[in-house]
């Protein structure tokens, strides 16, 4: 009998689908963290510019800024152990466009950060930040997330429901949601900042599936 090295072991581990419900959970609880302090931090509309001034609203978007690389290594993570769990019968076609629009999503949310992280960086070295330029810097970070950030979510949400489907690894109730999930995300205009929180908790769900199935199949 062969025994196995510890090292892979350790790599059968790291590829389980608990790795990637644990993943997942991890980047929804965390982004829907980053989410709520962003987005009652920095209200749309006049006066959004006063949150730079107000040290408890400035604090919550510096954790939030915080925050978003862990979103994003979680999110790595989750993609990385479902792409390693279908193996060869990965569809070239839903993989390129599953994990093309994964890693968008993740740059995306990485520019945001870096957007916001510069107001809050110049601001803590005394520099003047012009309500009009930092509005700038608001919208530009809006639109990325909000507009483009968003629908990457979605067509990553469209194609992992459609590979969960027609391999029969999600049941059809948690792949028509994240049709729904996607749907909402795409072709919503404009887009609502609360509805981008129907991507995590889309995530959540799936996770917590692939971590009471592989429960039960122990």
């Amino acid at each position: 009998m062969t025994i196995p090295e510890p090292g892979d072991r350790l790599a059968r581990e790291l590829r389980t689908p608990a790795s990637a419900g644990i993943a997942g959970v991890v980047f929804s609880a965390v982004l829907l963290a980053v989410l709520v302090l962003m987005h009652t931090s920095i209200p749309a509309g006049p006066g959004s510019a006063d949150w730079l001034q107000d040290p408890d609203r400035r604090e919550a978007v510096q954790g939030a800024v915080a925050l978003i690389p862990f979103a994003g290594i979680s999110f790595l993570w989750f993609i990385g152990v479902i792409r390693s769990r279908l193996g060869a019968a990965e569809d070239k076609l839903f993989a390129t466009v599953f994990l093309g629009s994964g890693l968008l999503f993740v740059a995306l949310l990485f520019i945001t950060a870096s957007i916001l992280g510069t107001a809050l960086a110049l601001y803590d070295r005394g520099l003047v930040v012009t309500d009009s330029a930092l509005l700038a810097l608001q919208v530009l970070s809006r639109q990325l997330m909000g507009a483009f950030g968003a629908r990457m979510a979605a067509v990553f949400a469209i194609s992992v429901s459609s590979v969960g489907l027609r391999m029969r690894l999600t049941p059809r109730w948690l792949a028509i949601l994240g049709f729904a999930t996607g749907a909402l995300l795409l072709l919503s205009p404009p887009l609502s900042p609360w509805a981008q929180v129907s991507f995590p908790l889309w995530v959540l769900l799936v996770s917590l599936h692939v971590l009471v199935t592989s429960r039960q199949n122990r």
